[in-house]
């Protein structure tokens, strides 16, 4: 970026065998860096699911297979394939394949609502789904409303050596975990990864969109994050300038392979690039938990698995640590923790030091920016409450309202320079202009301050969006859903402090006049069109709401009011 050192503050406390700047030269597109990672480690286990590991070569098949399969379909580069998966075996062979075939990511949460899942769908424009059988319900509500040209069906056995995968999903009744649907014409994804024919040659260029990353911004609009190849790219190529040298130890065997614990799912941009993609950069193994809510079960594969990293989010460690046989794990061969997603609390830090030995390294990043823009040295010896130093070729400047820097160690903006940005939000050029700086910066939303010794640390959010675990909640969406509520006259949604998850939906609700509602009946309503984490936890009725002279509800105040009460 060619800005003086002097201006980076951060460049004077990098580890020494970390560039200031990656070799941009070396970012070309995702589907060069899968086609590399299955020449080069071929025959060691790549992901493992349930006690079953697949090698980088099998990844490669699979991932050629279903390629070769989408363009039978008729799909043409550029086009926009959605998954609908948890952490199993078939997310990564989907999700390269999609990528090999020049095609466009488009993740999904699995636990999406019809509403949140056609939403997505539409705005993506998306032309086939894979989905996990537990949710093609969902997807079959949806089909009322989009048109796809495939669907896939997978199950948590694909790719696991099971004999009997049913190959053509037209309407099942199976077990309790799984609702009956009827999805006439759909394929099962076992079945679309089987055979030996290789895909039609597709030159991917780094300015190919690889991802539509879905994400409420700083508005509460639900829009894609347009992430090319080089975006993502050069964001795992600054995760390994980073942290790749910190993970050798004396007396390792040649060839040592790490092992990635990976529980926040792939499809959240954290573990998709810097578990997933880096991962495979590095020739690690991912080791997949489809479940992390099941604690209980989480602790038991840590128990009987090898892992030397792991990543994760406040509330997951938290729930770790208060389980109590996870102080029997064997953290001996651990040697790397990093926290992202939200705020990492000292004391869940400090607990996490004191039962594995390994202090939590903290980031930050955005699914704007592919993610990480800045991260602690991985050599820290205690966990240090700021979000550490922006990674190589990164630049951040603090800026007030005004859109000036503001002087150090006063709070302002963060705004985040670096190849890692994304091209802008789908089809929303507008959305796009208002999240850049005249001087090509992305507004994070986010306040924080720079430390003299080039260190950041957040302060606060811009805006009223509430953090449950890790994922984004934003206002405008649940309000919305209430408005369609036949009671509600009005309401006002913000975020409380909560020990589980960090905050807490709470919903202010003034009825119709002459109405009653319980809390439960509330919720009951909410459930059908928002998935969970998204549900008020908190349910108040009021006589009014707070507002400016304008009519414009007073959130912060009602915040206030419900801290005041706490204290």
């Amino acid at each position: 970026m060619g800005v003086a050192t002097v201006a980076r503050p951060w460049l004077r406390h990098y580890p020494e065998k970390v560039p200031a700047e990656i070799d941009l030269s070396r970012v070309t597109s995702l589907t060069a860096l899968i086609n590399d990672a299955v020449a080069v480690y071929g025959n060691r286990q790549a992901f493992e699911s349930f006690g079953k590991a697949i090698t980088f070569t099998e990844l490669g098949r699979a991932a050629n297979a279903f390629a070769a399969t989408l363009q039978a379909r008729g799909l043409k580069p550029g086009d926009r394939v959605a998954l609908m998966l948890p952490n199993i075996l078939a997310y990564p062979a989907a999700l390269c394949g999609v990528l090999i075939g020049g095609f466009t990511v488009v993740n999904v949460n699995p636990l999406y609502t019809e509403r949140e899942l056609t939403h997505q769908l539409v705005d993506s424009g998306a032309r086939a789904i894979v989905v996990i059988e537990n949710f093609a319900h969902v997807v079959e509500q949806s089909l009322h409303h989009v048109q796809l040209d495939a669907v896939f069906v997978a199950t948590p056995g694909d790719m696991m050596g099971l004999k009997g995968h049913i190959v053509n999903f037209v309407s099942r009744k199976v077990k309790k975990a799984v609702k009956p649907f009827s999805l006439p014409g759909a394929t099962g994804f076992a079945a679309a990864i089987t055979g030996t024919a290789r895909p039609a040659n597709v030159t991917v260029k780094p300015n190919d969109v690889a991802f539509l990353q879905y994400t409420g911004g700083t508005t509460g609009v639900a829009k894609g994050a347009t992430l090319t190849h080089a975006n993502v790219h050069a964001n795992v190529l600054q995760c390994e300038a980073w942290l790749e040298w910190s993970f050798a130890r004396q007396g390792d065997p040649p060839n040592y392979q790490h092992v990635m614990v990976t529980a926040l799912p792939l499809y959240h941009i954290l573990a998709l690039t810097c578990c997933c993609l880096f991962m495979m950069r590095v020739g690690a193994k991912c080791l997949l938990i489809a479940n992390p809510r099941d604690i209980a079960g989480f602790v038991k594969t840590l128990r009987t698995s090898r892992f030397t990293m792991m990543s994760g989010v406040n509330t997951l460690y938290n729930a770790l640590l208060n389980n109590p046989d996870f102080k029997s794990v064997d953290f001996s061969n651990l040697r790397f923790a990093v926290s992202g997603g939200m705020a990492t609390q000292a004391a869940v830090a400090k607990a996490w030091k004191d039962m594995t030995g390994v202090p939590l390294v903290e980031g930050y990043g955005l699914s704007e920016t592919s993610p990480v823009a800045c991260c602690n040295r991985a050599d820290i010896a205690e966990f240090t409450g700021t979000i550490g130093y922006p990674v190589p070729s990164t630049d951040i400047s603090i800026r007030g309202l005004d859109g000036h820097e503001v002087p150090q160690g006063e709070p302002g903006e963060i705004c985040i320079k670096g190849p890692q940005v994304m091209a802008g939000y789908w089809r929303r050029p507008e959305e796009t202009a208002k999240a850049m700086t005249s001087d090509g910066y992305f507004r994070s939303g986010d306040i924080g301050v720079l430390n003299p010794d080039g260190t950041l640390k957040i302060v606060d959010r811009m805006k009223d969006m509430v953090l449950v675990s890790g994922f984004n909640v934003y206002p405008n969406e649940i309000e919305d859903v209430l408005a369609g509520h036949p009671k509600v006259l009005e309401s006002a949604v913000i975020g409380l402090p909560d020990a589980a998850s960090g905050e807490a939906v709470a919903a202010y609700i003034v009825l119709r006049p002459g109405q009653s509602a319980t809390p439960e009946e509330i919720r009951s309503f909410c459930k059908e069109s928002l998935t969970g984490y998204k549900v008020p936890r908190h349910v108040n009725f009021r006589s009014e709401l707070p507002k400016t002279n304008v009519g414009k509800v007073l959130r912060r105040a009602l915040r206030d009011e419900a801290l005041r009460k706490d204290d």
